[in-house]
């Protein structure tokens, strides 16, 4: 009986310092990626020349989160979370020093290299939630998921207000201005990558499974592919897959409303700081309330808490789509609420994915999941503008109110044995 109580003491004492680990590396490698968001847009119009083109950086690096996502899955399943998380830290460190020498040799083609790259980070940052669950208990399982997802405010208030400080730096550096704040983030996210490596010990998911007597990449239906395994997954256990669609269309929901805002407030000659200060109380109602919803979740129920996700993104974008051009009381409050109510969708759901799923198929069921959102944003980021440019802003609003609304149904679902 002692050494059962000790034992447990053990695994809570891992877990408590598993979930500080990623506290920090989250904060620090959100400040890494974000660095170099508020530049990356305007270093690829310098570089191609085109305007049209300006958007290409970001679309790539969506792109490298929806890649990274499923392969950093595969390198965690056989090697531990450690070895994921610092490999992704890495490679997107190697992303931000391309942009740099995209920017010294004027290179386009570097440039969209780099930010595939620089997508792994995105999906580190996004799986590293998961690393959370895993010597969690069900009962305490969605507050260690939320406090992570909290740890993200740090990174994404810090990383733009670096970019004047990016600039400064370039200029001894002999690069381009628009280069510092990639310059910084690759030291940011190597140091993250080095903090992994120290502290993530015990790596929480190779104790987990051995906790469980699983063997690493020891099950029959885990040996093929990474999608064999989600889809063996979401078929014998239905609420997975209706949680996985629900965290993609409520992300798909707050990308597609969210990067037409400021279009929308410019039109009516809203100020760029007005649009800036809107843009932060969208970002502080992703992230700041975390903790209370991953309480909510284990308080009351995955379910409820993703049905009210859902709900609180009907209102928000009910809200967005009244606002006149400009800036307004209903865009401030529907921008708040669409960050919200992504919170809610977004923890409830990754929490139910991470308490259903069987943990020799978790990194894989996790890993497709983070690919599945990250290619359904978008796609909704794609339509997003033709949208608008077609319609108008309402119209996209209401678009995205379909998406909340297949929140609402899907949460309905993760109720399902």
């Amino acid at each position: 009986m002692t050494s059962e109580v000790g034992a447990v003491l053990d695994v809570e004492q891992v877990q408590r310092h598993t979930v500080r680990t990623l506290v920090v590396s989250q904060a620090v490698g959100a400040v890494g990626v974000t660095i170099g968001v508020a530049t990356a847009s305007l270093l690829a119009r310098d570089i191609s020349g085109s305007e049209t083109l300006a958007g290409l950086a970001q679309t790539f690096q969506v792109l490298g989160t929806a890649a990274a996502a499923y392969v950093l899955a595969r390198v965690m399943r056989r090697r531990g979370r450690r070895i994921g998380i610092v490999l992704g830290y890495l490679a997107g460190a190697t992303g931000a020093l391309l942009a740099v020498l995209a920017g010294v040799v004027d290179s386009m083609a570097v440039l969209l290299v780099g930010a595939v790259l620089l997508g792994a980070t995105s999906a580190v940052n996004s799986g590293s939630r998961y690393a959370a669950t895993d010597l969690a208990t069900e009962a305490h399982r969605a507050r260690a998921l939320s406090v992570v997802v909290w740890a993200t405010t740090i990174g994404a208030v810090a990383g733009p207000n670096l970019v004047g400080v990016g600039g400064t730096v370039a200029r001894p550096l002999g690069i381009p201005e628009l280069t510092g704040g990639f310059a910084i983030g690759s030291v940011v996210l190597v140091l993250a990558a080095g903090w992994v490596w120290v502290r993530l010990r015990p790596d929480p998911l190779l104790l987990a499974q051995e906790a469980a007597g699983v063997v690493p990449d020891g099950a029959p239906h885990v040996r093929g592919r990474s999608w064999a395994a989600f889809t063996t997954v979401v078929r014998d256990v239905p609420a997975v897959g209706a949680a996985v669609v629900a965290m993609a269309c409520a992300h798909a929901a707050m990308v597609t409303v969210m990067i037409m805002t400021p279009l929308h407030m410019e039109h009516g000659g809203a100020h760029l700081e007005v649009i800036g200060f809107v843009i932060s109380v969208h970002v502080l109602g992703m992230f700041a309330f975390s903790p209370v919803v991953g309480w909510a979740a284990d308080r009351f129920g995955r379910s409820p808490v993703l049905v009210a996700g859902g709900v609180v993104l009907l209102v928000s974008l009910a809200l967005c789509g009244l606002s006149p051009e400009g800036s307004s009381w209903q865009i401030f409050a529907g921008l708040f609420l669409l960050g919200l109510g992504w919170s809610c969708a977004t923890v409830a759901a990754s929490t139910v994915i991470a308490d259903r799923t069987p943990i020799e198929a978790r990194t894989d069921v996790q890993g497709t999941s983070d690919m599945a959102m990250a290619l359904t944003a978008a796609g909704g980021g794609a339509f997003a503008g033709v949208i608008v440019g077609g319609l108008g802003y309402p119209a996209l609003a209401l678009f995205a109110a379909l998406l909340a609304l297949a929140v609402v149904v899907a949460g309905r679902l993760t109720r399902t044995p």
